[in-house]
């Protein structure tokens, strides 16, 4: 009984990975879209800039609906590869004045640097 606990343990644990990489993913695309189409960002951040953002977190939340059983280092890989387009952009709101409370303050957080994001199952 003890060692179909640890197995069901150990299998519980990787799905709970499974599950924080995908929220991680989704929370970010999200985040870094509804950050970009800030109204307060007007004149602060270039159309292309904001077309690349959006068009990348759209694919990405695409790719999430449409690959629900990826494993943990699918949905990893995905957010590097949205990080790459969305973090250099951010980058250079911080460089360019961007206010303390701005956009560049909840995409960070989304990135799970040691913030406590809420996630879907906590939601519900």
């Amino acid at each position: 009984m003890v060692q179909e606990a640890d197995k069901y343990q150990a299998e519980d644990d990787l799905q709970r990975e499974k599950i924080a990489a995908k929220n991680s993913l989704e929370s970010y695309a999200f985040n870094m879209k509804n950050s970009v189409e800030d109204e307060n960002l007007k004149g602060k951040i270039s159309e292309d800039d904001k077309k690349n953002v959006i068009e990348k977190c759209n694919e990405a939340v695409s790719w999430l609906e449409n690959n629900q059983l990826a494993d943990k280092e699918e949905y990893e890989h995905q957010l590097k590869e949205l990080e790459k387009v969305c973090n250099p952009i951010i980058t250079k709101l911080y460089q360019g004045g961007m206010p303390a409370g701005g956009c560049g303050n909840q995409a960070r957080g989304a990135s799970g640097a040691g913030a406590q994001v809420p996630t879907i199952e906590e939601v519900d």
